[in-house]
C-alpha cells in the first residue's frame, strides 16, 4: 500500500503513543479482571471501574476513528507498479508495408489494425506514433484520426531491428515515466531471424496480426530471353504462396493496348513467353488478377529506342578485333591513327580505346583526362615497345599505377574475377576451372595499389585492373603477343566495358533499391532532368557530364509505373519501376521464444493490459467506511454499554 500524502501518516504516528499507554492500562486492567475470582461480583458492586472500561472503549474507539480518518486524507492506493506520479509515455509502431495488405478475420490487416488503435487507445492521452514512411510526434489519437484511418502503404519497409531502435528514440530521457512500446505488425519472415535489440527502460509488447489464408500469386520479373531481328521472346516468371493455381490469366499490355494474353496453371513457380516485336519502343505492363495482395498483380517493364555507344579507337596496331565487336546496331565506332585524330571528337565519346600507342603526346594527355574527369570510360593497351617514362607520365596524370621494365617471358592468363561488373551480369553461368589459357610473349609489371584485378596472370600480377572506369592492359594484345585474341573472352570484356561506359536503363528497376542509369543528352547550364507522369514529377539525383546525365534514385519514386525522363517539356526516354516483392510470400515469424516482450494479437488486450498494470486503486473509501463503522460502534458504547 502507498500514499499520495505520506505526509500526513506523521500525525498518526503522534497518535499512536497515547493509544500505546492506554493499551498497557486496559492490559493491567484485563489481568487484574482475570485473576480475581469475585472479579465479576466486583464489577456489578464496582461501578467506577465499570465507568472506566466505558470510558476506554469510547477512547480507544475514538483513537481509531481519528487514525483512520487521517490515512483516508493521506489517500492510500494500490498498484502493480511503484509509480504514483509517474507519467506515462507510449509509443506505437505501425508496420504499413504491402504485406499488411492481406485480409485477417476482420478484414485488411492494415485497416483493421488503424479502427482498433483508434477505439482502444485512450483519446486525449498522448502517444507517438511510427509507421515505415511517417510519424506523428507527441500527439492524441484524437488529433491523428483522419490520418491513421487514411494511412497508406509504403513502397519500402524498415527492418525489424530498425523499426525498434527508430521508436525506441521517441521516448523521453525522464525517469520517472511509464514507457510501453506496442509494435504492430504481421512480422513476416523474409529469410533473416527476427532479433531485436534488448532496451530496459520501456516495456515491449508485440501485436502479431494473423492473415486468414496465406494464399498469394505474384508477378516476380521479367526478362527478355530470346532476341532476333525481327522479334524478341518476352519471358514473365511467376511464383504462388499456399493452394496450386488454376486458369490464371496473364495479360501483356502496350500503355492501354491488350498485346498478348496467356493463362497459367501452377503450384509453385511457372512462367510464360510473350513474343514481341523488335525495334519496337513499348511502355509495357503485364498483369494478373490474384486476389489476396494486390502491390504485386502488376510489373511495368520499358522496352526504348534504341540508343548507340560512342567508341573512339586510337591506334597504332590493328583494330579489326575491335570492329567486329562494337557493331553498328549497338556502338557508334570510330577508328582514327593519332596522327589523323580530331580532337573534338573526344568529349562526345563514352568509350575510348588507346590501342597500341608507343607514346602518348601530352595534348592528348590532357583531354583524356579531362575526358575521364568528366565520367568517360577508358581503355589503355600498351605497345610493345612504349616510351616508358611518357607512358608513366601518363599513368601519374591519371592517378594510376605505373609500369615497371617490360619483361620478355610467356606466361599464361589463369584467372577470372568473375564478381568484377563487367562478369557478374551472366557473362559466366559457372566459375571456370578448365578454360583455354591465353598467353602473352611479353608483359610489363604493375603494382595495383587501389586497382581491381579483373584478369591475373598464373602468378597472381594483373593483366586487365580497373580504376575508377579506366581499364588497363599490361601487354600488347596483337596476335603476335598474345593468343587473347582468339578466346571467346575478349568479347564480353570489350562488350561489357563499352556498356557500362553508358549505362541505358533496364527494362525496369525495383524502388528502394540504389539504381543507377545515364541519359545521352547535352543539357544547357542549369537544367535538370525530371521523372514524370500523370501523378507525380520527381528530380531525382543527377550527375551532368559532358555528354550524358548519370541519374540515381532509391526511395524515389514511390509510386510504380512508367516514367517519361524529362527535359523540361521534351520526352527524352522512358523508365520503369516496380515494388519489391520480398514481401510476396508470406511466411511468418513465431513471437513465442522471444524473452524480455509481451506477445498477444489483438491490439485492445494490450492496451488494456497497460491500463491495467499501472491502474490505482484507491482506498481511501475504505477507510471512510471503517470511520462510520468506529463512529456506530462508539454510539452502540454509548447506549448499551453500563
Amino acid at each position: 500500500m502507498q500514499f499520495k500524502n505520506p505526509e500526513l501518516l506523521y500525525a498518526l504516528f503522534l497518535l499512536l503513543i497515547p493509544i500505546i499507554v492506554h493499551l498497557f492500562q486496559l492490559r493491567k486492567f484485563r489481568k487484574e479482571a482475570f485473576t480475581n475470582v469475585a472479579f465479576l461480583k466486583k464489577v456489578q458492586l464496582q461501578t467506577r471501574k465499570s465507568s472506566q472500561i466505558k470510558k476506554w472503549l469510547i477512547l480507544l474507539t475514538r483513537m481509531g476513528l481519528l487514525a483512520v480518518i487521517i490515512i483516508a486524507f493521506a489517500q492510500p492506493f494500490t498498484s502493480q507498479n511503484n509509480t504514483s506520479n509517474a507519467q506515462r509515455e507510449t509509443v506505437v509502431f505501425l508496420d504499413n508495408s504491402f504485406s499488411m495488405q492481406i485480409k485477417g478475420d476482420q478484414g485488411e490487416l492494415l485497416k483493421r489494425a488503424a479502427q482498433d488503435l483508434i477505439s482502444s487507445f485512450p483519446e486525449n492521452e498522448t502517444l507517438s506514433l511510427i509507421t515505415n514512411d511517417d510519424t506523428f510526434r507527441t500527439t492524441t489519437i484524437k488529433s491523428i484520426t483522419n490520418a491513421i484511418l487514411t494511412i497508406d502503404y509504403a513502397t519500402t519497409q524498415l527492418d525489424y531491428d530498425a523499426a525498434f531502435l527508430k521508436s525506441g528514440k521517441h521516448f523521453s530521457n525522464g525517469n520517472n515515466t511509464i514507457k510501453n512500446l506496442v509494435f504492430i505488425s504481421d512480422f513476416q519472415n523474409k529469410g533473416k531471424p527476427l532479433s531485436l535489440p534488448r532496451d530496459s527502460t520501456f516495456s515491449t509488447h508485440l501485436v502479431q496480426l494473423k492473415p486468414v489464408n496465406i494464399n498469394n500469386t505474384v508477378l516476380d520479373s521479367l526478362a527478355i530471353t530470346k532476341q532476333t531481328a525481327t522479334y524478341l521472346e518476352l519471358t514473365v516468371f511467376l511464383k504462388n504462396n499456399g493452394e496450386s493455381v488454376t486458369n490464371l490469366p496473364v495479360s501483356l499490355f502496350n500503355n492501354d493496348k491488350l498485346l498478348a494474353k496467356s493463362t497459367v496453371s501452377f503450384k509453385d513457380k511457372v512462367t510464360t513467353v510473350f513474343t514481341i516485336p523488335n525495334n519496337t519502343v513499348i511502355n509495357g505492363k503485364v498483369t494478373i488478377s490474384a486476389t489476396n495482395l494486390q502491390f504485386d498483380n502488376s510489373l511495368f517493364f520499358n522496352i526504348n529506342s534504341p540508343q548507340t555507344i560512342n567508341v573512339l579507337s586510337i591506334n597504332e596496331a590493328d583494330d579489326s578485333f575491335l570492329k567486329r565487336i562494337y557493331t553498328n546496331a549497338e556502338f557508334n565506332y570510330t577508328s582514327s591513327t593519332i596522327n589523323d585524330l580530331n580532337y573534338s571528337f573526344i568529349s562526345n565519346q563514352n568509350l575510348i580505346v588507346l590501342n597500341e600507342l608507343s607514346r602518348i603526346p601530352s595534348a592528348l594527355n590532357t583531354a583524356l583526362k579531362s575526358f575521364t574527369n568528366n565520367g568517360g570510360n577508358l581503355i589503355i593497351i600498351p605497345n610493345k615497345d612504349i616510351d616508358l617514362q611518357n607512358y608513366n607520365s601518363f599513368l601519374l596524370n591519371n592517378n594510376l599505377n605505373t609500369f615497371s621494365d617490360p619483361i620478355s617471358s610467356e606466361k599464361r592468363l589463369t584467372t577470372i574475377n568473375y564478381s568484377h561488373p563487367i562478369y557478374n551480369n551472366g557473362v559466366f553461368e559457372k566459375e571456370i576451372s578448365n578454360f583455354q589459357y591465353p598467353k602473352v610473349n611479353s608483359y610489363y609489371n604493375q603494382s595495383l595499389n587501389a586497382a581491381s584485378k579483373v584478369l591475373q596472370f598464373e602468378d597472381g600480377s594483373p593483366f586487365l585492373s580497373e580504376q575508377n572506369n579506366r581499364y588497363i592492359f599490361t601487354a600488347a594484345l596483337n596476335t603476335k603477343n598474345t593468343t587473347f585474341q582468339s578466346i571467346n573472352l575478349i568479347v564480353p570484356t570489350f562488350y561489357n566495358i563499352a556498356k557500362r561506359s553508358l549505362k541505358l536503363p533496364n527494362l525496369y528497376y525495383t524502388i528502394g533499391q540504389e539504381n543507377t542509369f545515364d541519359v545521352n543528352t547535352t543539357l544547357q547550364q542549369d537544367r535538370i532532368l525530371s521523372l514524370a507522369n500523370a501523378e507525380d514529377n520527381i528530380i531525382p539525383q543527377q550527375h551532368y557530364f559532358n555528354n550524358k546525365v548519370s541519374i540515381t534514385t532509391n526511395e524515389t519514386p514511390e509510386r510504380s509505373g512508367i516514367y517519361n525522363i524529362k527535359n523540361k517539356a521534351e520526352i527524352l526516354n522512358n523508365v520503369s519501376y516496380n515494388y519489391s516483392r520480398d514481401e510476396s510470400l508470406l511466411n511468418y515469424h513465431d513471437l513465442r521464444g522471444l524473452d524480455g516482450v509481451s506477445v498477444s494479437n489483438d491490439i485492445s488486450s494490450v492496451f488494456n493490459t497497460i491500463k491495467n498494470d499501472y491502474k490505482i486503486n484507491a482506498l481511501w473509501k475504505w477507510f471512510v467506511i471503517f470511520a462510520i463503522i468506529l463512529l456506530i460502534i462508539e454510539m452502540l458504547i454509548l447506549k448499551y454499554f453500563k
